[in-house]
């Protein structure tokens, strides 16, 4: 008898056999886009001493804070950084906590994961792995420093308190992930002046300040869970200031909190708006806020403060 040809297979068999093949193309797929842009994301400049990591957020976010939000876009307001000496399996761990009032010496700290190990991956966000800010409890003597790190983990910076009591110590980083995942955090600390200790009032609240001959001035209310702009205009003896980035920003914009001393960290929009810096601010409660703006002209660092009231 003459062979008979295979029978054609079923047309509902073959379109099964397509879409499961799709499928299964569209998961391996995924899954190497997903490899790729996970070591993009781990790799970047970096020292002996550390490992780093480039920061990157999503197109349009722009401003951005590390307290309260992470985008000009987020309308609801979270919790302040800085509150806590751990947070998210991560832990602030100072070598010395007692310094000598008005004193040159120098603050030690590692960061710590869960299983105790110091941390030596880092994101370098705004041109710095990490960012210290200390400043006295009753909101004065504020300082914004960039410790380096020792290969085992350490970081270490000089500072100064000029005056006895209790400072708070704000380390503000990202930590890169073995899976090249990234984590925000801002942990704080405290550090203890021995003497007697005078606190100092809070300015009242103004819109206008002046420091190293520049006028500051901004326009804006914070408002309770309401993200909303902030714009400063600095100006010189003669006119407006000729402004310069500084950490890769036209400037820098720290608030805390009165009381609890919550922490925000906020990055302006990455070009001037009429010859101003423009942030979006969203602030966690009521009560009063101290405001510190770095700028930077003429190769040097000002600090522009103010006090302000939230409803």
């Amino acid at each position: 008898m003459p062979e008979q040809a295979p029978a054609a297979p079923d047309r509902s068999t073959v379109r099964l056999a397509l879409v499961v093949g799709g499928l299964v193309l569209a998961v391996l797929l995924g899954f190497g886009l997903g490899r790729m842009n996970g070591t993009a994301t781990a790799t970047g400049g970096g020292s002996p001493a550390a490992l780093t990591a480039d920061h990157t957020h999503p197109p349009g976010t722009g401003a951005h804070d590390h307290g309260s939000m992470t985008g000009a876009d987020q309308g609801a307001a979270a919790e302040p950084g800085g509150l806590s000496v751990s947070s998210a399996g991560y832990t602030l761990v100072p070598l010395a906590t007692e310094f000598p009032a008005g004193r040159p010496g120098q603050l030690r700290f590692q960061v710590r994961d869960v299983q105790r190990r110091p941390v030596t991956r880092f994101a370098v966000v705004h041109d710095k792995p990490m960012h210290l800010i200390v400043v006295r409890r009753d909101l004065t003597g504020y300082q914004h420093l960039h410790p380096t790190m020792a290969a085992d983990g350490t970081w270490t910076v000089p500072v100064t308190l000029a005056q006895p009591g209790v400072w708070r110590a704000y380390a503000d980083f990202t930590v890169v992930a073995d899976n090249g995942g990234q984590s925000a955090l801002t942990l704080g600390v405290d550090l203890v002046v021995p003497g007697t200790y005078e606190p100092r009032p809070l300015p009242a609240p103004a819109t206008s300040t002046t420091v190293d001959g520049f006028t500051v001035a901004y326009q804006g209310s914070p408002q309770v869970g309401v993200t909303v702009p902030l714009t400063f205009r600095i100006e010189g003896v003669d006119g407006n200031a000729v402004l310069e980035r500084y950490l890769g920003a036209y400037g820098h914009l720290v608030a805390l909190r009165e009381g609890d001393l919550g922490y925000l960290h906020v990055h302006p929009e990455p070009e001037l708006a009429d010859g101003q810096v423009k942030f979006w601010l969203t602030t966690p409660g009521p009560g009063r806020y101290r405001l510190y703006l770095d700028f930077q002209v003429a190769d040097k660092v000002h600090t522009a403060e103010f006090t302000v009231t939230v409803p």
